[in-house]
C-alpha cells in the first residue's frame, strides 16, 4: 500500500501537468520542474539513508518516512505558489529516496528466505497499480475536482497507511557493521558501468515520460476522457512487462539489460511517428508502459548479483542513480519543451535510451567479480545472520545457505542474496 502510495504522489504531477501550469502561472516545462526537484533530494536521502538505517530502528524510520510524504501532500494540495510546490515535493523526495534504498533490504528482515520472491512481486505489483491507475484516475479527477482536490483525496489514505504500519511493522534493530559505504562501490568497474547504464536509461525514460500529456494533447489531440484511457493503457501495460521480466532475467539478464532500453528507443520514436494518430499512439504507448516497466525488475535482479556483498549500500546507490537520473531526464525535456521544440524531446530520450544500451553492452563488464559472493555471506556472518551458536547452523546446498528455522536464514546464489532475521533473534 505504502508503495502504491508513494508511486502515485511521486507520479501524479504527470497526468495534471497541465493545469498546475496553468493555476500557478507556470508553463509545462516549469510544472515538469516539480517531478525534478523530488528527484533531487530522493538522491541526497537515498545516499544517506544506509548510515541513518544502520543506527536506528527500521520500522521507526519507514513510519517517519510516510510521516513525511503525508506532510508533502498537504503542503502540495495548499501550495499558493509555484516555491511552495517546489519545497513540498521536496520533502517528497525525501520519502521516495528513503524508503527505495531500504525497501529490498527491509523485505529480506520480514520474511523467510523462501518468500523472499514472492515478497518482492508484491512490492512491484503496488508499483505497477500506482503506474497503471494514479496518471488516468488522477487525471479523469482533476477535470471533476481540480489537481488540488486530487492531493486531498490521497491524504485520507497514507494516513492510514501511517497507522497500519505503526501496528503492523516489528521492530528492526539497526546493525553498524554492513551497509554504510556507498560511495565505496563505485570503485568497482562493474558498479560504475551498471549506474551510467541505469542513469542513461532512466532519464531518457523519463525526458519523454514526464512530457506525455503534452504530447497527447498538442499532437494527438486527445481530450480528457481519451487521455484518461492513454494513460490507463500505458499503466496496465506495466503489469505484462513487469511479469515478462520477471520470467526472463534469471536466464536473459544481460540481454535485457541492453536489449530493454535499446527496444524502448525504437518505440519512443515510433510513438512520436505515429502521434498525430490516436489508434497508433495507443499501441505504442502500450509497448512504451510494457518495456518501461521491465527495466527497474531487470536491474533489480542485478542489484542482487552485482553488490551481494552490500545490497544496503547497493539499494541506496542505485535509487541516488535512478532519482538523479529523473531529475536529469525531466529537467533536459522541460528545458527543450519551453525553448526547443516537442520534438526535440523524444528524439534526446531516444538517444539517451540507446546510449543506455550501449553501455551495458554484451554485459561482460557488468558482471561482479568471484569475490563479491563471499564478501556477501561474510557480511551476512557478522550481521549474526547465518552460522551463530544462537541462530542454528548453517550447510551449503546448492549455492543457498539455510539456518534453523526459529531464527535465521542466510542465503547466496549466482542472482539472489537472501536474509530474514525473525522478531527478537
Amino acid at each position: 500500500m505504502c508503495v502504491a502510495l508513494l508511486i502515485a504522489s511521486e507520479f501524479m504531477p504527470v497526468s495534471l501537468l497541465t493545469p498546475i501550469a496553468a493555476d500557478l502561472h507556470a508553463s509545462d516545462g516549469m510544472a515538469g520542474q516539480a517531478i525534478s526537484v523530488s528527484g533531487l533530494f530522493a538522491v541526497a536521502t537515498s545516499l544517506l539513508m544506509p548510515a541513518v538505517a544502520a543506527r536506528h530502528d527500521r520500522r521507526h524510520v519507514l513510519i517517519g518516512l510516510t510521516a513525511v510524504m503525508l506532510a508533502s501532500l498537504v503542503l502540495i494540495a495548499l501550495a499558493p505558489d509555484f516555491p511552495m510546490l517546489m519545497a513540498a515535493r521536496a520533502l517528497l523526495g525525501v520519502t521516495v529516496g528513503g524508503f527505495w534504498s531500504l525497501a529490498t533490504a527491509t523485505i529480506l528482515r520480514l520474511v523467510p528466505a523462501a518468500s523472499v520472491p514472492k515478497a518482492l512481486g508484491i512490492l512491484y505489483t503496488g508499483n505497477a497499480v500506482a503506474t497503471a491507475f494514479a496518471a488516468p484516475i488522477g487525471s479523469y479527477l482533476g477535470g471533476l475536482v481540480g489537481w488540488r482536490g486530487v492531493f486531498w483525496a490521497l491524504v485520507p489514505l497514507v494516513l492510514v497507511n501511517v497507522c497500519w504500519q505503526w501496528r503492523a511493522l516489528p521492530a528492526m534493530p539497526p546493525d553498524e557493521r554492513c551497509g554504510t559505504n556507498v560511495f565505496r562501490l563505485l570503485r568497482r568497474p562493474n558498479v560504475a558501468f551498471a549506474m551510467a547504464a541505469v542513469m542513461l536509461a532512466f532519464a531518457g525514460a523519463f525526458a519523454a515520460f514526464t512530457y506525455f500529456r503534452p504530447f497527447l494533447e498538442t499532437r494527438t489531440g486527445a481530450d480528457v476522457a481519451q487521455l484518461s484511457l492513454l494513460l490507463l493503457g500505458l499503466g496496465l501495460a506495466g503489469f505484462g512487462g513487469t511479469w515478462f521480466a520477471s520470467r526472463l532475467v534469471g536466464a536473459h539478464l544481460y540481454r535485457l539489460l541492453a536489449g530493454l532500453p535499446l527496444a524502448l528507443a525504437v518505440v519512443t520514436l515510433a510513438m512520436w511517428s505515429a502521434g498525430s494518430r490516436l489508434w497508433p499512439t495507443a499501441g505504442a504507448l502500450v509497448v512504451w508502459g510494457a518495456l518501461n516497466a521491465a527495466i527497474p525488475v531487470a536491474w533489480s535482479a542485478w542489484l542482487a548479483e552485482g553488490v551481494a556483498d552490500d545490497p544496503e549500500s547497493g539499494g541506496g546507490l542505485m535509487v541516488a542513480a535512478i532519482q538523479l537520473a529523473i531529475l536529469a531526464g525531466a529537467a533536459c525535456g522541460g528545458l527543450l519543451l519551453d525553448h526547443v521544440s516537442l520534438s526535440s524531446v523524444w528524439f534526446i530520450a531516444a538517444g539517451l535510451l540507446v546510449l543506455a544500451a550501449v553501455v551495458a553492452g554484451s554485459g561482460r563488464r557488468l558482471r561482479a567479480a568471484a569475490s563479491v559472493a563471499a564478501d556477501g555471506e561474510a557480511c551476512a556472518r557478522r550481521s549474526g545472520l547465518a552460522g551463530t551458536p544462537d541462530c542454528g547452523t548453517s550447510s551449503r546446498d546448492d549455492g543457498r545457505f539455510a539456518a534453523e528455522p526459529a531464527c535465521a536464514t542466510s542465503s547466496s546464489r549466482h542472482d539472489d542474496l537472501a536474509m530474514h532475521v525473525r522478531p527478537g533473534c
